[in-house]
């Protein structure tokens, strides 16, 4: 576009103006060498005439091409606008699927921080867990450490045991025996066998060191070792809660520990067989579980007999309960026979009534008064 002034030409329209000017211009040139010579104005009339023709033609030319051009500048224009359209809906396609897709990738990271959270909550409580059981596991090795805390722990759970599996009469914990001697356990058991002791013991210093032993030495010592406590053990068991016409003839020995347990009658069979020699029977937890279960049978058994005198005496009782009620039985049943002989007497008499009161019915006292030497005086009844 070619700016003059105020107005706006094409190159094509300028093009045209300039042939038009260089037109007009020849022309007058024409016109002024007409008079120089009509022979040569003649053709370059015809000259000037065919140019005219070719400017008319260039100028028709011009506006075809300026109409064509105009229709692909409107064409250009429409398909601007319809591609403008179509990316403005693709846009907003793509905007709501971009805002959907950021919607549930919104959703589905707070779901997944959601489960994060219950992840983390769950890692903190078990780390918790950890920490508490650390602290108790701690604890436990503090506790075993000390033989004081040590036997404490097997009084502790040797009062579980006995608490769990007999009754509360049954037993007394901590009791003291008439020799001064104090017992971690007195069962009140029937004669025989009687009063049974059972004492904690728990030698899991010998035991830790056969464990952790790395030659053949050190396992020896850790085993001489454990043999001399187990016999100390036995033989105080034996000398103290022993005591003839107090207590049984033997008592138990309460291991707290079941690997302590299970060591001495797979390596150490002398020091069971030593114990049963003194009438000191060696259990652990799951044993002295059971063996109370068997005790507990027993106190069932004896409590059953003594009370079998007071069975048998109620049922004596019930025995002349049952007598007297088939005494009571067959007075009610002759009485109920006396009552219905007096109903069938009664029955009798009421029926001979209602007889003489239909006679009494069915008497003519008019014939009776025509004929009074005929009338019956009424007797006075006896009484």
């Amino acid at each position: 576009m070619i700016t003059i002034g105020q107005t706006q030409i094409s190159a094509i329209e300028f093009t045209g103006l300039c042939l038009a000017v260089l037109v007009i211009a020849l022309l007058i040139m024409a016109v002024r060498a007409a008079g120089r010579s009509a022979r040569m104005a003649e053709p370059l009339a015809h000259q000037i005439g065919a140019l005219g023709g070719r400017v008319q033609a260039l100028s028709d030319g011009q506006q075809q091409l300026s109409g064509g051009l105009t229709q692909v500048a409107e064409g250009q224009a429409a398909a601007q606008a319809n591609l403008l359209q179509h990316m403005e809906k693709r846009l907003s396609q793509v905007n709501l699927q971009m805002t959907e897709n950021l919607q549930g990738s919104a959703r589905r990271t707070a779901h997944s921080l959601g489960e994060l959270q219950e992840r983390l909550k769950t890692i903190d409580k078990a780390q918790e867990n950890i920490t508490r059981l650390s602290g108790d596991v701690l604890s436990l090795q503090d506790i075993l450490s000390n033989k004081q805390t040590r036997g404490a722990f097997g009084e502790i759970q040797l009062n579980d045991i006995v608490t769990k599996a007999l009754p509360a009469d049954s037993f007394k914990l901590q009791h003291t025996l008439s020799n001064g001697k104090r017992a971690d356990c007195l069962i009140h058991l029937p004669n025989p066998p009687g009063p049974i002791v059972i004492d904690s013991k728990f030698p899991l210093e010998a035991y830790e060191m056969l464990r952790n032993a790395d030659t053949k030495a050190q396992a020896q010592e850790a085993a001489r070792l454990l043999r001399n406590s187990v016999k100390k053990h036995i033989k105080d068991i034996s000398e103290r809660y022993i005591i003839e016409g107090e207590t049984a003839d033997g008592a138990l020995m309460f291991l707290p520990s079941e690997a302590v347990y299970a060591e001495l009658h797979a390596n150490f069979p002398e020091l069971v067989r030593e114990g049963f020699a003194a009438r000191v029977w060696i259990v652990s937890p799951t044993t002295c579980m059971a063996t109370l279960n068997t005790m507990r049978a027993i106190l069932k058994d004896a409590r059953m007999r003594e009370q079998a005198g007071a069975i048998r005496k109620e049922l004596g009782m019930l025995y002349s309960d049952v007598e007297r009620l088939g005494t009571r039985v067959e007075n009610l049943d002759r009485h109920f026979g006396q009552a219905a002989k007096d109903i069938a007497d009664i029955k009798i008499s009421a029926d001979k009534a209602g007889r003489r009161a239909r006679r009494l019915d069915n008497f003519d006292f008019e014939e009776l008064a025509a004929d009074d030497d005929k009338v019956v005086p009424l007797a006075k009844p006896d009484i």
